[in-house]
């Protein structure tokens, strides 16, 4: 079988299938990408590019979309030369937003074609109102409709698609469920399990927390308020007042990943640091960091903050629960889709740091009474989202 998965990131959601497909000898595997780091074996990588971006002067609710067609006709390329070379895929899978899978249906009109569909964006009821500080406006609105055109071509031209969590469908057109499946990518609990007594020591970076008996852990992509970063370094700023001898790794890159970038050209964490001064000498922002080290981090975690707004459910709150956190947060719709509070972790208001710095202490001053939530943590994630049952059910779905 020929399959061809398509996203501009790689491996991104479809690391473990196209390393299971690839397996197969019997399988042709072609991975479609803009980026170059990363290999598979296995795995052909065909790297695309887009010709420009979109122009300045292209009205701002159109460049998303400019952007995405430009994607588009970058993989058209890329699938005429592969059709050159005698490659005609039986199966399509590619990331539907960005652009990629928008003329999946003119080039390879015969080919099933499927759909990830991560996320389709709402005015209201979800993460773009969700702050009452930042209250939308008419041009807002209209720029939030325009922005799911891209996706709203693939949900038509797809065979089907999928969503990893109910929240993610959710936010579709409900005359477009029938066609999406939910059904998560799956976290490796082989990999992400607890380890008792674990010390975080981190040489590369030169952290050595091993004679640290609390440690406070975050992990984002980015320092954004739609992954609660403010929120967070206002509770760091009170739990250091409380508890002198706790520490606090941050991992992520000091970036926007989500949402609005500050107007000044400041960063959140320069912003936050001037507003909230910390002790940096218990503070310790590692920038991402390999998985083995990321792993190392949830091992040795007392508490784990997890903020959202009502959004993509992180990987990182799965692996975090896998690995035996016990994690505090935030009371949206992603995360109680997984967090049952005071039975698998503790959920707590996403604008209260005062909240927050409440539940962490509760964790520090009571670690034998949380033990049990901790179990359940991992509990969920190998009943619900464990990698070695959704990757052979994700396979079965797929070459259905």
């Amino acid at each position: 079988m020929k399959i061809l998965f398509l996203h501009p990131n790689f491996p991104a959601q479809f690391r473990h299938l196209a390393a299971a497909l690839a397996q197969d000898k019997n399988n042709q595997v072609v991975f479609g990408t803009n980026r170059r780091e990363g290999q598979i074996a296995g795995v052909y990588k065909a790297i695309y590019e887009k010709s420009r971006t979109a122009r300045a002067e292209t009205h701002h609710y159109v460049r998303p979309l400019e952007n995405a067609v430009l994607e588009g006709q970058a993989v058209y390329r890329l699938a005429q030369s592969l059709k050159e070379q005698g490659f005609v895929p039986d199966l399509v899978y590619g990331h539907s937003g960005w652009g990629p899978t928008l003329f999946v249906k003119d080039i390879f009109p015969k080919s099933t074609f499927i759909c990830y569909f991560e996320w389709f964006y709402n005015a209201h009821s979800s993460d773009a109102d969700f702050d009452p500080s930042e209250p939308l406006n008419a041009d807002d609105e209209a720029r939030i409709r325009v922005k799911n055109a891209p996706i709203l071509i693939d949900l038509v031209s797809c065979d089907r698609g999928l969503s990893p969590t109910n929240w993610q469908r959710k936010q579709f057109p409900s005359e477009f469920y029938q066609k999406i499946k939910v059904l998560h990518d799956g976290v490796d609990t082989n990999y992400f399990q607890p380890q008792p007594g674990a010390k975080l020591r981190l040489p590369r970076i030169n952290l050595d927390l091993s004679t640290a008996e609390e440690v406070v852990t975050y992990v984002a992509r980015g320092m954004e308020p739609y992954r609660g970063f403010p929120q967070l370094i206002e509770t760091i700023s009170i739990l250091q007042q409380r508890r002198p001898q706790c520490h606090f790794v941050i991992v992520g890159n000091n970036r926007v990943a989500y949402g609005k970038s500050l107007p000044d050209g400041k960063t959140y964490k320069e912003e936050m640091l001037a507003k909230f001064p910390l002790d940096l000498n218990r503070v310790h922002f590692t920038d991402l960091i390999p998985y083995n080290e990321y792993l190392q981090v949830l091992q040795a975690s007392s508490v784990h903050i997890y903020l959202t707004r009502p959004f993509v459910l992180s990987w990182s709150m799965l692996e975090a629960l896998a690995t035996g956190c016990l994690v505090v947060g935030s009371n949206t719709a992603p995360v109680t889709e997984v967090i049952e509070d005071e039975v698998n972790g503790l959920l707590v208001d996403f604008f209260s740091p005062e909240a927050i710095a409440n539940r962490v202490e509760e964790v520090l001053n009571h670690p034998d009474q949380m033990a049990q939530l901790r179990i359940k943590a991992r509990e969920t994630i190998l009943e619900k989202y464990d990698l070695a049952k959704l990757l052979p059910a994700h396979l079965q779905w797929l070459l259905s």
